[in-house]
């Protein structure tokens, strides 16, 4: 993506939190004639030790974008976080234009497929999924009919994506520190978006108020 190096971030943990705050990725690939097929599932990240990214997901069986995948294993993930309009009200200036406040990351991949016939890594990798977003649930599956299970896993294609690099833009209007409070306060009081984006300010140190709560 385009970076403004004014926005842009080499911190690795800021990148790994907005992953994780907001799992629900765009997988981007390209079919056969070169055009851009897109999915939204939700992803697991992993790094090891030695800072390495992978991140975890499955899609439909049913859903073709998984034999491009295997057919051209390079990707693009993004994750959009928290973004929302910022009116020029902020600044004292009036000479100034509104713009949009964001943060996202962006990853290419390479991706490899689970075998379909490994029910016991397909199994693995949902309850890495289950563990994030609903843990409460892997009771209840384990619960379930052998068949049920077995008919489940054969319904998705799980695979892993090895990051190659990543871009991680925190778009926040950090070059205009004169406008800081301001939009702090007004991020604060704001939508659920905003009040996240109001923590980014505060976590970047560009704010001393805690934003609201509730988010």
């Amino acid at each position: 993506m385009y970076l403004n190096p004014t926005h842009s971030s080499s911190d690795a943990a800021v990148a790994a939190q907005i992953v994780r705050e907001q799992p629900l990725a765009s997988l981007i690939t390209t079919d056969e004639a070169g055009l851009p097929q897109v999915s939204h599932l939700p992803m697991h990240l992993n790094v090891d030790g030695q800072g390495a990214w992978t991140l975890l997901a499955h899609m439909a069986r049913a859903n073709p974008q998984w034999q491009q995948l295997q057919a051209r294993p390079q990707a693009l993930v993004t994750f959009l976080g928290p973004n929302a309009y910022m009116s020029p009200d902020v600044y004292a200036d009036k000479a100034r234009v509104p713009t949009w406040s964001y943060v996202a990351v962006h990853c290419r991949v390479r991706a490899r497929l689970i075998d379909a016939q490994d029910a016991a890594a397909k199994d693995a990798l949902l309850k890495t999924l289950i563990a994030d977003h609903d843990p409460a649930y892997a009771a209840q599956w384990r619960s379930l009919d052998a068949a049920f299970q077995q008919r489940m896993l054969a319904a998705i294609v799980a695979f892993e994506l090895q990051v190659e690099s990543w871009q991680c833009a925190v778009k926040l209007n950090q070059h205009r520190p004169e406008a800081h409070a301001a939009m702090h306060a007004h991020y604060a009081a704001g939508t659920e978006a905003e009040r996240g984006l109001a923590r980014w300010m505060e976590r970047l140190g560009m704010a001393s108020e805690p934003a609201s709560q509730g988010a």
